[in-house]
């Protein structure tokens, strides 16, 4: 048997794997038109902005600091906090489905997210499935972020994980490219077909 088919722990990412995010979806009704929103986005460097709270940043010192910088905006940011889990949709059900599968079949199961501290919470209590996880490790915890090497061998250090006999998942080929970084063998999720192809390649039966 070889190293490929010795794999015992996958590990997730949870947006866009587990769990849709847009904050489009909110922006669409506070701003008159998609054009507005995109104007917004682009202006303000929402994917910085919105990485800093994923980094350790309070959501309170982000709007603080964008709200001077911006404020014509401030409303936006404070709206985005405030009804944060209209960013959110329904849980990515054949994603769901498949943790558990893996779980039945005797596999590790653990969760690697940028993800801000204060929203965390929010989003496991719309999502209970994210308890069913043998852990999880959020950026906005640790102050560290994929594709930093170290919070991909932190999640191993943490919980006795062998890299080589890891899978880790998500849609953002760069934190992908991270994991393989440090031994673990990497999908880049496009779908969940496409999913369950890539990880049957790699020896993972379900």
């Amino acid at each position: 048997m070889g190293s490929v088919q010795a794999i015992d722990t996958i590990v997730f990412d949870i947006g866009n794997v587990l769990i849709p995010w847009d904050p489009r979806w909110l922006f669409k009704r506070l701003l008159p038109d998609e054009a507005a929103v995109e104007r917004f986005l682009t202006e303000v460097d929402f994917t910085t902005w919105n990485a800093q709270q994923d980094a350790g940043q309070t959501f309170a010192d982000g709007i603080a600091s964008h709200g001077t910088a911006f404020p014509h905006y401030r409303h936006l940011f404070d709206a985005f906090f405030e009804h944060w889990e209209e960013s959110i949709g329904e849980p990515i059900a054949g994603t769901v489905a498949l943790a558990r599968d893996l779980r039945k079949a005797g596999y590790r199961t653990l969760a690697l997210t940028n993800f801000s501290a204060e929203t965390f919470p929010r989003a496991v209590r719309l999502h209970a499935f994210l308890n069913e996880f043998e852990g999880i490790l959020v950026s906005g915890h640790e102050r560290l972020m994929k594709p930093d090497p170290s919070i991909y061998r932190l999640l191993c250090e943490r919980y006795r994980v062998d890299p080589s006999r890891a899978v880790f998942i998500d849609d953002s080929l760069k934190n992908v490219q991270g994991a393989r970084g440090i031994g673990m063998q990497g999908v880049h999720f496009q779908a969940v077909d496409q999913l369950h192809d890539a990880l049957r390649g790699l020896g993972v039966e379900v």
